[in-house]
């Protein structure tokens, strides 16, 4: 149950700085994560004239998805594929979050009930609604106001437009958590400029919307105070045309930059550091830079990847250098593998407690099981590849 503690402080610790949640509060002043709401008032639908808009709306909860909020995104995503009368459809989050990722104390629970076959079912249909988004033949708008991380990113990010503001802030900290940046995320981080990926998935280091449109993982900015705006303006579309969609979030955005204390001007020693094979020897060049240069980055790199899960480093680290190769259906096939492994506890107890607890104490045959085709008792990720080629 600590263990359990620490990870949900994990993934909200991040959120005092922009005056969110913080670590100094007590465990019952942490997010409510009861999954009483009625399914219907988790996932809004709001209608436009030629439009469909989806709403996650667990605010108590940061908007973290269940099951049952993947499976109606899914269903009403299908059906306003096939409308003829829906031109594009749109995606955003109520209260101060678009989506904080998978609701992990919800899983933790299934895990150690033992209805492990539920755990699967939600990745199953997760990583389904992430292959639909990255194939969806209609114009998509995903509005990433406020916290977006693990699998929030997964489900917007595919899509053809992602507006983020000055509210957004992104980060995939999972390796903290025990688990492995997963829903996608070993395609497009392996994708961002030098190592930079490799760089997110370790740290578990966040990116604002500045930075994530400086480092192509948004389409646009906006003042959070223009929102309104955009939505009102896309609303009275009557369109299907991804150029007039375009325009139109054109016309209230910003061009922005991001400031000198960004990560993103690190981008040489990131690739210095990360550059390398292994997590030993990142850490051992980290620690080098850390001692000659005397910046603080690093030295904040070298404490959160060491309050990090040995096995989920080494296990990130490879996804993201085989997602660097691989197209969207085979690096979510990918990701289900490992996080089937993960919530079987087979290998290790890793979400749970940090097993093995040294990085030297993680094998390659530790990491090689998390990779390994499941086998014919277990049937791999199946995905309509045939029918739905991805545009990404």
């Amino acid at each position: 149950m600590q263990r359990l503690k620490e990870l949900i402080k994990v993934r909200f610790s991040f959120n005092s700085r922009a005056g969110f949640l913080s670590t100094q509060r007590g465990f019952s002043a942490l997010p409510d994560y009861s999954q009483h709401e009625n399914l219907e008032d988790q996932v809004l639908v709001e209608g436009r004239a030629k439009s469909r808009a989806a709403v996650l709306n667990r605010p108590s909860s940061l908007n973290a998805l269940t099951a049952p909020m993947v499976a109606r995104l899914k269903r009403l995503y299908e059906s306003w594929e096939e409308n003829p009368d829906i031109g594009f459809v749109l995606m955003k989050g109520s209260g101060r979050a678009f989506c904080s990722g998978g609701d992990m104390i919800w899983l933790n629970e299934l895990v150690n009930e033992g209805r492990v076959e539920e755990c699967k079912s939600f990745f199953q249909m997760l990583y389904k609604f992430v292959y639909l988004q990255g194939t969806y033949l209609k114009p998509h708008v995903a509005i990433l106001d406020g916290i977006t991380m693990g699998c929030g990113a997964g489900i917007s990010l595919p899509g053809m437009f992602s507006v983020v503001t000055d509210k957004t802030i992104f980060a995939y900290p999972e390796t903290q958590m025990g688990f492995h940046p997963d829903a996608g995320a070993s395609y497009y981080l392996s994708r961002l400029p030098g190592c930079l990926g490799e760089y997110l998935a370790l740290t578990g280091d966040k990116l604002n919307g500045v930075e994530m449109i400086a480092c192509g993982l948004a389409t646009h900015y906006s003042l959070n105070a223009r929102l309104a705006l955009i939505e009102e303006r896309l609303g009275r579309l009557i369109t299907d045309d991804r150029t007039v969609i375009e325009t139109s979030l054109a016309q209230y955005g910003d061009i922005v930059f991001p400031d000198k204390t960004s990560v993103l001007h690190k981008i040489e020693t990131i690739d210095k550091c990360f550059g390398h094979d292994t997590v030993e020897e990142i850490i051992d060049a980290l620690e080098n830079e850390a001692a000659s240069s005397y910046e603080n980055w690093c030295k904040t790199a070298l404490r959160k990847i060491k309050e990090a899960s040995p096995l989920s480093l080494k296990i990130a680290l490879r996804s993201i250098r085989e997602g660097r190769f691989q197209s969207l259906d085979q690096c979510l096939a990918r990701e289900y593998r490992v996080s089937l492994t993960g919530i079987s506890k087979t290998v290790s107890t890793d979400l749970f407690e940090w097993n093995p607890p040294s990085l030297g104490e993680v094998s390659e045959d530790m990491v090689d099981c998390y990779f390994s085709p499941p086998g014919e008792v277990e049937p791999e990720l199946e995905l309509p590849t045939a029918i739905r080629e991805p545009y990404i």
